[in-house]
Order: C-alpha cells, then sequence, then structure tokens
C-alpha cells in the first residue's frame, strides 16, 4: 500500500493567496505532480464541488478539503501550513493548517479507515500543535504516519513563526513523547468504525431527572472526515459533561449498528448529518436533536446540552414512529422551514420524473409512428384493434397509438407523484397515500402542478403533526397505516376540495389569459416571456402554466390562424435548451463539472432532444446560481427566434422526434442551437468568472 503522505506532499509556511480555491487547486497539483492524480483539472473541480456543499474548516485554525475523484489513483494527503491563514468557513477565523484528502472514487477499507483516523486526530490540540510546531515536511510526515499508527511519533520542538493558532490552544509550546503519542491515540472505536467510548451501559433507561446516557449518528456527504471529527467532538464533550454518548458513525469506512440495547437505554439522539440517517425507525420514540455535521464539530457541547434538556422536556420532538419502523419523521428540526420546503419540493420533483422521462418519449415514439393526429385517435385505435385487426394506418398507428396511449397515462401521474413525494419528503411512507390523493384533487379541479405542491404540503405537514401525536401503546401499530392516511387525506383533499382547489385554479386560467392577451403585435416579445418560463424552474409550476397554455391553444391553431401552433414551437424549443445546454457545457470544459454531473451530461442530450426540461435538473439543484440564469438567457433568445420567424409544431410534445409535425423545421433546429450555445456559454463563463462562496451552506437530501 503506498504511503498516504510523503515530504514531497507537504508545503510549510508558504503563501497561497486569500482565497481556499486557490489553496485547493495547489494541493492538486501537489497530488498530481506526485503521480497520483490522472488529471489536476478533474480532482480539483470534484474538490471544490465538495467544498461548495458544506465548508470543510473546523474549529482551532484547520481545513480539510477533500473528495472522492475517479481522477485520484492513490489515496493520499496533501499538507500546507499556510502564512497567512485563509478562510474555510469554520466559525473561529481562517485556517493555518489545510489537509487535502484525496481519495479515489473506488477506495479500499483500509485506506479510507486510516484517513477517517487522521481527520479524528486533527480534533486534539496537542496534534495540532505538534504541527504547527513541526520544522520540517519529514517531521509533519512522521508526526502523521505516528497518529495513523504507522510508525513512532517524534517529539518535536516549537519553530519561530510555526502557526497563529499554537499560543492560543492551551497547550506546552514544546510538547513531549508523551503528549505527541497522546494526539496521536484516537478513541476507542469498534472495527466497523462505531464508537464505543464510555463505561458499560446497564440495562434501561435513566429513572430519575439525571440524564445520563445519550446515543449519536453523524454522517456526512463523503464519510472521510467529517463523520468521524463529530463524533469524536460530540464524545469528548458529553465525557466532560458526565454523560455517556456513543455514537454510530455512518461513514465510508464502515458502520456497525449501535446495539439495539444501547439505543433502548438511551435517553435522547444526536444526528448530526447532512444525509439520510440508516434505519432512523430504531430510534423512534426518542427525543432528537438535528443539525448538520458541521455544527456537531463546531458546537458540540450546545448539542449535548440540548439533548440533555430534551430529554427532561416530555413535550420535546421526537423520532416519530414505532420501533417496528412502520414510521419516521425525516424533518427533526434540522433545517428551517425554507429549507424544509426546499428539501420536500426537490424530492417531489426527483419521484416526478421518471414519469416525464418515460411518459415523454413514450409519446414522442407515438408520434413518430402513428402521426401527430394519434392525438385524436389513440383510445379508438387501441380498444378496437389488436395485432391481429390492425387499423387502416396498419401496424405503425397501432403501435404508434399504443405508445402514446401508455405515455399520455404516465404523464397522467405527474400532479399525484408531485404531490405524493413532497408529501413522503415531509412525513414519510404515511404521506405518500394522502399526498397522492390530494394531488389527484388537485388534476381533477384544474389547479394542475400548483394545486399539486400545496396538496402534497398540506398532506405532508397534516401526516407528520399526527405522527407526532402520543398515542396509547395499542393504536401505535393503525397509526402509519390506517389512522394517518385516513386523516391526511381527509383533511388535505378536503381543503382542496373545499378551499384551495378553486382559487388555484383561477390562478392558472388568469396566467394562461394573461398569456394569451400578449399575442399579435407582441409575439417576440411573448417569445422571450415563453421561453424565460420554460427556463425558470426546469418542469415546475411556472414552466407547466407556459406549457398547459401552449397546449390548450393547439386545437384552434391551423393555416388561417398560426399564433397558437407558433407558441406551441416556442415553448417546446425553448424547453429543450437548458438540458442540452448543460450536455454541451459537460463537453467544453468538463472539469467544471463533477463526475456525476458529467454522467447526466449525457443523458441531458438525450432528454433535452425529447423536450424533457427536467434533464438539466441535477445541475440547477446543484448549482442554481449560475445554471438557472444561463438557461433563462439561451431559452428567451430561442422562444424569440421561434416566433420571430413564425416556426409552427402541430405536436404538444417530442421535440426533434416529432420533426414531422414541426413547420420550418430547419429553423426550429437553428433557434434551439442558438440557444444552447449561448447557455452553454454563459454557465461555462459564470462558473469561471463568478464563484459562489458558501461558508455554512444547507445540507441537501441528496447524497453526494
Amino acid at each position: 500500500m503506498p504511503d498516504l503522505i510523503t515530504p514531497e506532499l507537504v508545503t510549510l509556511d508558504t503563501d497561497l493567496g486569500t482565497e481556499r480555491s486557490s489553496v485547493i487547486r495547489y494541493l492538486a497539483e501537489q497530488v498530481a505532480a506526485q503521480g497520483r492524480s490522472t488529471e489536476v483539472d478533474g480532482l480539483y473541480a470534484d474538490a471544490l464541488a465538495r467544498e461548495e456543499k458544506t465548508s470543510t474548516g473546523v474549529p482551532g485554525g484547520i481545513a480539510i478539503p477533500h473528495c472522492r475523484s475517479k481522477a485520484v489513483s492513490d489515496a493520499t494527503l496533501a499538507m500546507a501550513r499556510l502564512s497567512p491563514a485563509v478562510d474555510f468557513g469554520a466559525k473561529d477565523g481562517p485556517a493555518d493548517l489545510v489537509f487535502f484528502i484525496a481519495a479515489p472514487d473506488g477506495a479500499d477499507q483500509e485506506h479510507l479507515k486510516l484517513l477517517s483516523k487522521l481527520a479524528r486526530s486533527l480534533i486534539k490540540k496537542d496534534f495540532t500543535a505538534s504541527l504547527r510546531a513541526a520544522r520540517t515536511p519529514a517531521d509533519v510526515v512522521a508526526l502523521v504516519n505516528g497518529a495513523l499508527g504507522l510508525g513512532e511519533v517524534p517529539t518535536t520542538a516549537p519553530a519561530a513563526g510555526a502557526g497563529a493558532h499554537a499560543a492560543g490552544t492551551g497547550t506546552a509550546a514544546q510538547p513531549g513523547a508523551a503528549q505527541a503519542r497522546e494526539a496521536a491515540a484516537t478513541l476507542g472505536t469498534s472495527p466497523g468504525g462505531t464508537d464505543t467510548t464510555g463505561p458499560a451501559v446497564e440495562q434501561g433507561r435513566s429513572t430519575d431527572t439525571e440524564v445520563r446516557r445519550l446515543v449519536a449518528v453523524t454522517a456526512c456527504p463523503t464519510g472521510i472526515a467529517h463523520t468521524y471529527m463529530a463524533a469524536d467532538s460530540l464524545v469528548a464533550a458529553a465525557k466532560e459533561r458526565g454523560i455517556d454518548l456513543q455514537v454510530e458513525t455512518q461513514g465510508s469506512s464502515g458502520a456497525t449498528p449501535l446495539d439495539p440495547a444501547v439505543i433502548a437505554a438511551a435517553d435522547a439522539v444526536i444526528f448530526a448529518v447532512d444525509v439520510d440517517v440508516r434505519d432512523k425507525q430504531r430510534f423512534a420514540g426518542l427525543p432528537v436533536i438535528s443539525a448538520p455535521v458541521k455544527r456537531g464539530i463546531d458546537e458540540p457541547g450546545e448539542m449535548v446540552e440540548e439533548a440533555v434538556a430534551a430529554a427532561r422536556n416530555p413535550n420535546a420532538r421526537r423520532v416519530a414512529g414505532t420501533a417496528g419502523g412502520e414510521q419516521t419523521d425525516d424533518n427533526d428540526g434540522r433545517d428551517g422551514i425554507g429549507s424544509t420546503l426546499k428539501r420536500a419540493l426537490l424530492t417531489g420533483v426527483s419521484y416526478m420524473i421518471p414519469f416525464v422521462a418515460g411518459g415523454g418519449l413514450l409519446i414522442a415514439l407515438g408520434f413518430l409512428l402513428g402521426g401527430y393526429l394519434i392525438t385524436e385517435t389513440a383510445d379508438a385505435v387501441v380498444l378496437e384493434n389488436s395485432l391481429t385487426n390492425l387499423p387502416a394506418g396498419g401496424l405503425g398507428e397501432y403501435l404508434g397509438a399504443v405508445a402514446f396511449k401508455i405515455g399520455q397515462l404516465s404523464l397522467g401521474f405527474l400532479v399525484p407523484a408531485l404531490a405524493g413525494y413532497i408529501a413522503y419528503a415531509l412525513a414519510d411512507r404515511p404521506g405518500i397515500a394522502p399526498g397522492f390523493v390530494a394531488g389527484a384533487v388537485a388534476g381533477f379541479m384544474g389547479a394542475g402542478f400548483l394545486g399539486g405542491i400545496v396538496g402534497g404540503l398540506l398532506a405532508g405537514y397534516v401526516a407528520m403533526m399526527i405522527g407526532r401525536l402520543s398515542v396509547p401503546r395499542w393504536l401505535r401499530s393503525l397509526m402509519p397505516v390506517v389512522i394517518i392516511p385516513l386523516v391526511a387525506s381527509i383533511v388535505a383533499s378536503g381543503l382542496m376540495f373545499l378551499v384551495l382547489g378553486g382559487p388555484i385554479a383561477a390562478l392558472t386560467v388568469g396566467l394562461n389569459n394573461w398569456l394569451s392577451g400578449l399575442t399579435g403585435t407582441a409575439a417576440l416579445g411573448l417569445g422571450v416571456i415563453l421561453g424565460l418560463m420554460m427556463a425558470i424552474d426546469l418542469g415546475g409550476p411556472v414552466n407547466k402554466v407556459a406549457y398547459s397554455f401552449a397546449v390548450a391553444g393547439l386545437g384552434a391553431g391551423s393555416l388561417d390562424n398560426p399564433a397558437p401552433l407558433q407558441i406551441m414551437a416556442a415553448v417546446m424549443a425553448a424547453g429543450m435548451v437548458p438540458p442540452l445546454a448543460m450536455a454541451l457545457a459537460t463537453l467544453i470544459d468538463r472539469n467544471r463539472f463533477t463526475e456525476p454531473e458529467r454522467e447526466n451530461g449525457k443523458a441531458a442530450w438525450l432528454l433535452g432532444a425529447a423536450f424533457i426540461s427536467e434533464g438539466a435538473i441535477p445541475f440547477a439543484a446543484a448549482d442554481p446560481l449560475r445554471v438557472i440564469p444561463a438557461s433563462l438567457v439561451g431559452s428567451a433568445v430561442t422562444g424569440a427566434i421561434i416566433m420571430g420567424t413564425g416556426v409552427t409544431s402541430q405536436a404538444p410534445h417530442g421535440g426533434l422526434f416529432v420533426f414531422f409535425a414541426i413547420g420550418n423545421f430547419a429553423m426550429f433546429l437553428i433557434a434551439v442551437l442558438v440557444g444552447t450555445v449561448i447557455s452553454a456559454l454563459a454557465v461555462i463563463a459564470l462558473k469561471r468568472y463568478a464563484r459562489s462562496k458558501k461558508n455554512t451552506p444547507i445540507a441537501e437530501p441528496v447524497a453526494a
């Protein structure tokens, strides 16, 4: 196994600029220079993308930028002691010690355990003081190897100017061998990665007001550094307060679930996580404190004290459900209401996308095989014919009708699926049925996507509130499968029928009427507006309002009245631009995108060509402030070109696959290409020159 760190990977007391990006770039170059990475740009892009999800600065003047990357060939540590220090988002100030952890995409468990062990050592003041006192790169390597158990730990005398934080650590200026060895030690850990620090736990929870036992789960998207640093910080903070804390680290070096007896004996649970907790139902009924994993590093004492207070409070928030696992609560107070809503909407959209992709492509195939008039004849052809009794149009018409009908039925699930999985994101499985029902009601009342979003949120919050009620033990098993779905369906769908559905439907009609008033002499401006609407939320409510407006007028279009057909063409062309632009951008400047984004770019070619705007959602979700503005510009230009040149479309969907239903297809293609190139160049320019600085970003529920 190659050495994780060598003297050539250590830089001491060097000015690397004032931006964290320049530090990460320099360290990526050092890794590549030692032949441990196949390309600098790819490694840099992956590390910077990880940094922008959650800042890697931790208390004590330390930063640990890290990533998994296909550009890395061997697991590597690169270290820089900075002068001056650089802000990496820690609350107590900039970092002068920066460890860059570069792990291969398929790193083996032994390497990952060593990397995690190093991260845990960095929260120890004696160890960091020794690093600041090290005189040579070789001294640093020896200290790190000692901490990893790969060699002897040297005794190091402090050097002048060894770092601004050295004097304030509360550690003697010249640590002896015993101190250095203590700095290299890690807290007790089971082979699988679950902390077992603390005295043996007796059966049963505390019977008095004194809280003695807590459990915790820590997890971050990468699972290399923050997961383990948060675990050790929480254990240390609990130990200072005389509390036994057992931690399950759900990281990349393996995880062993907490013993059920330990969970049963706990008074409360702490979730310091940026991703979903695995098997959360194990903790059902426990008072819970939940926050991003970085808070477990920055404020471990506060989290422990909050958990103690929650354990003493009979009205504290608890992990919902039963020990059998019927229900869990995915919103345990970790985020504010804005973040909760955002996560719920993104969850709904993500589960809706397969219906869009499958349904849209099947409809396009139906147009290709059966012609665009298949919209009027599909029902009769499917019901009255078969493979042995073909219609007048032959096999092509029959198969086209079948494909179109399957796609149409698939698209019919869009609003219910959106609402159902918004509710699921808020209340887990008990929210699915009420959400689907509320979404179906929204569709029935003509409230469309706006109604689906409102219905899903209503169903989710009602189901969540009911799930938090304290009920007798005999009733608990009925809650998630009968009572919660029944009551939440009645409340959410009843409100949609009686109060909200009508106004939302009227709002949708009003938006359609407003758009209709922009036709005629304002055709060019209408094209710009339609293009902006198609790109603003990439298949969301605004996008669907524009699309519904175009489809609603399609039946009135003809050679004598081409305006509705032009609107349909503008909507379809503008909606194709965002995914095609992102696909093109990943080819032109692939190093500006992460590996998952580059993979999504390959699929986006087909999705964009088929007029599935949602193909750009993965890019917009990861970088909305640059992707969405770039998409708006290109789509607006495309919409204006279509309306200005009189291109028409008699098909409501299909993109390039319905070329036969598009009037002046050459100009349609030119408009799409122009918008695609503009958006692709715009997003690349924004990624190069408009860097976002996210010091304390909100953790997203999607895995990294």
